[in-house]
This record gives structure tokens, sequence and C-alpha cells, in this order.
């Protein structure tokens, strides 16, 4: 076996045919799969070994299993939140679900498949969910492959559903009006200084909203308005939403770090929008005129680092872990993690010591916050602004610091410093 997955991460060989490059991507695909399942399997085992360790050390039962979520993420390089997904999916395929585990490790299945699967039984009970699994995922008595693997994502989700109200359709309506605790809007970046708004809401009401601003794109069309429907419909969220429809500016508060040049406009340094991304400088003078803006300015100094700042307290005062959200980016200092910092925390705990300065705060969401509590947790700060964390298995995972801020132009060596002036010289007599 390790043969042929040596054999086929070595690629295929040059000249090789058509029909040897699919079965190449076959195989490897296969192989994806299964070391999926065996990760998932790793996992559950992580689990039970972790959870017996901390029983014996004396852990209450209501904290048993913390961090492992969190080693699981750091070790497959995903964010926190998706850990503890995969951990969760994991011990779901082996205790409840074994005809779609038994797939995965076969190398016929694939982990987001798999995912679908448990995500349209979770509302059922256990027999009703291995009812499922057997009648999709398992093997026909004459050895005919199983149902599930000849579908389609799509196919997929509608068979679960379909057998999912036929076993049980109260708990799938009940699982239904639950979902309305759910909703919320979301924001996350976009390229070219755009953002994508989400808004999470009951079939009745994502459809009237739709609906309304399709009707005033309708109207714009009819009265004449050259802008397309899209934009018609994204205009008039937003005119609606902040009032700018009735003529005024929305009130906003912006926290940006930029250069003092950059804010006047005697210098074009990237600005760094915070909950955003860089910008340019340009654009972001141009956005801060077209709006009534408090504006938080945040120097740096020669090197692009904020200025530190210190306290006695153990908690952060305000003006401090406003620093070091700003400094972290607004983004959990976690290995892989992009979830906005709910907490200020001591890198170093205060109570071995650690102090409440900048060097030893970090910007951490909540369930990193609670993982780095658990029982064998360490973590200490590194002279130049990196976070070096020891999970209770020994791994060490090293945070960089943040980004130096506006960002050191690009060394040139001399021949190319004449290179780019010659160019330039060229461009502007052109």
């Amino acid at each position: 076996m390790y043969e042929t997955i040596d054999h086929l991460l070595a690629g295929p060989p040059s000249g090789a045919s058509e029909a040897e490059l699919v079965d190449w991507i076959a195989g490897l695909e296969a192989v994806k799969c299964t070391a999926e399942a065996v990760q998932a399997e790793a996992a559950v085992r992580l689990e039970e070994a972790v959870r017996a360790r901390q029983l014996e050390a004396g852990v209450p039962a209501r904290k048993l299993g913390e961090g492992v979520a969190s080693q699981v993420a750091l070790a497959r390089r995903v964010s926190p939140e998706k850990g503890a997904k995969l951990l969760g999916l994991a011990n779901v395929l082996i205790a409840e679900m074994p005809h779609t585990f038994a797939l995965m490790k076969a190398g016929l299945f694939s982990q987001w498949q798999a995912t679908i699967l448990a995500r349209e039984t979770a509302c059922l009970s256990v027999e009703d969910r291995r009812v499922i699994d057997h009648q999709l995922c398992a093997t026909g008595p004459g050895g005919e492959p199983a149902r599930a693997v000849s579908m389609g994502l799509r196919q997929l989700e509608n068979a679960a559903k379909k057998l999912a109200i036929t076993l049980d359709q109260e708990s799938v309506v009940a699982r239904a009006a639950n979902a309305v605790e759910d909703r919320r809007v979301s924001l996350r970046p976009a390229p070219d200084t755009m953002t994508w708004l989400g808004a999470l809401l009951p079939v009745k009401d994502g459809v009237a909203v739709f609906a309304a601003l399709d009707q005033a794109a309708k109207a714009a069309h009819a009265a004449g308005d050259e802008r397309t429907r899209g934009q018609v419909m994204a205009d008039t969220l937003v005119d609606r939403i902040t009032g700018r429809e009735a003529g005024g500016k929305p009130r906003i508060e912006v926290k940006i770090v930029m250069t003092a040049d950059a804010l006047t406009g005697d210098a074009d340094q990237p600005a760094l929008v915070e909950g955003y991304r860089p910008v340019p400088a340009a654009w972001a003078r141009d956005a801060l005129n077209d709006a009534e803006v408090f504006v938080r300015r945040l120097f740096t100094d020669p090197a692009g680092r904020l200025v530190a700042m210190e306290s006695r307290a153990r908690k952060a005062p305000d003006g401090l872990a406003d620093f070091i959200a700003t400094r972290d980016g607004g983004i959990c200092r976690t290995n892989g993690c992009d979830a906005p910092i709910r907490n200020i925390d001591h890198v170093e705990r205060y109570a071995d010591g650690g102090t409440t300065s900048a060097e030893n705060l970090q910007g951490l969401c909540e369930r990193c916050n609670q993982a780095k509590e658990a029982l064998g947790w360490q973590a200490r700060p590194g002279p130049d602004g990196t976070i070096i964390t020891i999970t209770p298995t020994g791994h060490t995972y090293t945070s960089p610091p943040p980004d130096a801020w506006p960002p050191d132009p690009p060394s040139l060596s001399p021949a190319e410093f004449r290179l780019r002036n010659v160019l330039r010289d060229h461009t502007l007599a052109a």
C-alpha cells in the first residue's frame, strides 16, 4: 500500500497517456479520501487519550476533552472552528455511521460527502441515522456498489433529506424551527476593496428582502436608469439600511493605521482598515471624505510597528486592549484561525509572572482563548513579537509577529534601481 501511495505521490511519468493521467487523478482522489478517514480515526483516539489523562488529573467532567479540537486544528492547519467540526464529524462517523466511514476508508467517499450526510441526519436519533447510513452507504447484498457513491452532492443531500423526513418528520420540522435562532449577518473581504455582505435569514424574510430589491431594480430600469439590475439592487440595499436614501451620509467609526503623510495626501503608502485588509492610501482618503467619519488615527514608529503600551493591571485597560486588537489586525493570533478577536489575553499567564504589556498580550477568539486554558497548554512570547504555543503533546506552533505597517518597499539591487529609473523616465517622456 505504501509503495502504491509513494508511487502516486511521485507524479505521473513523462509521456503518460491521457488514460494514465486520468487513472493517476482518480488514484490520488482515493488516497485523499482514505487519508481523511484515517485522520478522523486518529482524532477520535486523541480525544479518548486526552480525556483519560484529564480525568486522572482531576479535571471536572464538564471540561474533559477541552483543547482537543484546537490540537486537531493546529495539526490540520485549519481554524479552531473547523477543527471542532472535524472532530465532531469524526466521532459521528466512527460511532454512528460505520458504512459511511467504511466508504471513506476504501477511498470511495470524501470528507465533504460524509459531512453532508452527517449534517442532514443530525436531528435524528442514532437508530434512524444508522438506517440512512445503511440505505445509502452499505454495499448491496450481491456486492453492488453503495447508492451514495454514484450520487452528486445535491443528489446526496436530497436523498438524505427525503429519508430523514420519512423516518422522523417531527424532528426535521423542529430543527427547521430552531434554525431561526441562527439568523445573522456576516461580512468578509472581497478583492479590489469590495466586501461580501451576507445574511442568514428565514426563507420568508430572505425572499421578501430579495423581492423588494428586485422590484426597486425593475422600477429604476423602467424610469431609464442606466445602472445594471445588480448595481441598483446593491445601491438600494445600502441606501435603505444606512439612511443614505434620505440624503444623509452614514456616520461610522473607522480605525485606520497609516502614516500621517498618507492621511494628509503627501504620501501614498498603503493604509490598513481594521476589519478589512490593506487598501491604497488614495482610496482610503476618498472613502473617508464620503462619510461622516470619526477617524481613530494610529501612528507607527520608523520600523512600522505601533508604539508599545504597558499596564500594571491584570486585565488590559481599554486603551491597551484596543491597541492590541489593532496591532494583531483584528484577527485571532492562533495559527490558521481567521476568527475575529474577542478576548485580549496574556501569552505567558499572569499567574505565572506574565506582564500586562503589549509584548505579552495577544488577541484571541473565544474558542482559542478557552482552549489555551486547558491542562498542559503553554505559551510564551518571542523577542521579535512571535508567540510560541506548546500543546500538551509537546508540539510547538509559532505565530509570527504582525506585519510591519506600512510595509517596507522591496529592496532593489543597484542594477534594478537604475532599470526602474530608466523605465520611469521613459514612461514620463511618453
